[in-house]
């Protein structure tokens, strides 16, 4: 291959991950509030059964993980992301089906045959994300020989992720309005639609472009020992866990606490706020952590160049903990303590709106999450060599730290509420700033890698 050609077949993959970044994005950061549909239809009502369809997108990556690093070796990134977003939308058309079928089906014992059919739709979509996400990130951490350069690539994908992550809740708020037991699954099939054709645009797209694997590998090649046997790679995949926890708990339950479904909600307070309008809000709120996510990574593609993943670990991860701490602390003691933010009133309209000043911390801790997921997957990765797609595979499989965590903490959630809950991501927070400041250096050279 010329190098003409071979930078023309670099630039297209690299747009084309950028456009599956998006495409996981949305899908992960609806399944949360499409539970909240399901929840009062569930025995108790209880945040961790809302959580589920959430926890089942991310208990697929526990089962897919390991083998889509194998697939990578085997058929290779094109064909692993042709089976990533066929998979995508047969997922979303489960999820449908479920919607369609609520209506005239039963329950088996105290649950709803349609939530069954959901949960399962939930699983396949997660299969999806998993290959997707085990394509994207060692292509663009590879095309550009890996280091900071690499880095900086992946959180340019990661801010259309993002992007993308920050409309859903918005949009299916403004849909779905206020939920109760009366709301139905159904009323969501346009978003979910709209979803499957990109999946099935996306499929038809990638059978067509020339995606090539970013480095040549050997069929034959020999792992003599593991990945794990790399300290900065062990650890690294710990704090991949812990990260996810961060990702999906934070800005979750940040929008229980203000959602008008809990009787202890801030926003009832405020006066001239309707159910369906504190809704919104909520919805709007947990998605500005993910547009102050979306400004980290943008920031981070800026400077991932000259600034090392160690150094926005350490940055970040602190930060992290302070902003959490923060905003637990004044959740709990000055719940009325108020500040206008500009947030979406309606899903055409933004203005001034009043929440909470400790949400305002919880919306701040989205940029020390931003650039977590990239800079973890650098530092963890480095040096690998022949171990990278291994590591890969296992990076996915602990992104079920999406599920575990957050069930968690919806757990303390409803025994001991939503501030003390906010233990979970302080506690992962910490765990990276310590992975970043002692843990990171590659100091397994000895291994042979090529």
């Amino acid at each position: 291959m010329s190098e003409e050609n071979k930078k023309k077949g670099n630039l297209i993959a690299i747009l084309t991950m950028f456009a599956l970044y998006a495409m996981v994005g949305f899908v992960t950061f609806l399944a949360a509030p499409a539970g909240d549909v399901w929840k009062y239809k569930l025995p108790g009502g209880s945040n961790v059964l809302g959580m589920l369809g959430n926890s089942m997108n991310f208990i697929a990556y526990l089962i897919m993980g390991y083998p889509a690093g194998k697939f990578l070796q085997k058929i290779g990134y094109k064909k692993t992301a042709l089976l990533a977003t066929g998979s995508g939308a047969l997922g979303v058309l489960v999820q449908i089906l479920s919607g369609k079928l609520e209506a005239s089906m039963g329950l088996i014992g105290a649950v709803p045959t349609a939530w069954i059919i959901y949960l399962v739709g939930a699983l396949i979509s997660g299969f999806s994300n998993c290959l997707l996400n085990t394509v994207i990130c060692p292509m663009l951490n590879q095309i550009v020989g890996g280091g900071n350069k690499g880095n900086q690539l992946n959180l340019g994908g990661s801010a259309f992720n993002s992007l993308c992550g920050a409309s859903a809740p918005i949009i299916l708020g403004s849909i779905v309005g206020q939920i109760t037991k009366e709301t139905q699954f159904s009323q969501i099939t346009g978003v979910l639609m709209a979803a499957a054709i990109v999946f099935i645009v996306a499929t038809a797209i990638i059978a067509i472009l020339p995606i090539p694997n970013p480095t040549e590998r050997k069929a034959d090649v020999v792992l003599e020992k593991s990945a794990l046997s790399f300290r900065h790679c062990r650890l690294g995949v710990i704090g991949i866990f812990l990260y996810m926890g961060i990702e999906i708990g934070t800005q979750n339950y940040m929008r229980l606490w203000l959602q008008p479904d809990n009787p202890s909600s801030p926003l009832l307070k405020i006066a001239g706020i309707s159910a369906d309008q504190a809704v919104v809000i909520a919805a709007s709120t947990a998605a500005t952590f993910m547009v102050l996510m979306l400004i980290g990574r943008l920031v981070g593609a800026l400077i991932g160049g000259k600034v090392s993943s160690r150094a926005m670990c350490l940055g970040c991860a602190g930060t992290g903990v302070a902003f959490c701490t923060v905003g637990a602390l004044l959740g709990a003691k000055m719940p009325s303590t108020l500040i206008s933010l500009p947030l979406f009133k309606t899903i055409t309209e933004i203005g001034l709106v009043q929440i909470p000043l400790g949400a305002l911390f919880f919306i701040l801790a989205g940029l020390s999450a931003s650039v977590m997921w990239g800079v973890i997957f650098n530092l963890a990765t480095e040096g690998l060599g022949k171990y990278t797609e291994q590591a890969a595979g296992m990076f996915m499989v602990m992104v079920v730290g999406g599920a575990i965590l957050p069930s968690i903490q919806g757990w303390i959630a409803d025994k001991f509420g939503f501030m003390t809950s906010y233990v979970v991501p302080i506690f992962c927070f910490a765990y990276l700033f310590v992975y970043a400041l002692a843990f990171s250096k590659n100091v397994n050279k000895d291994i042979k890698v090529d």
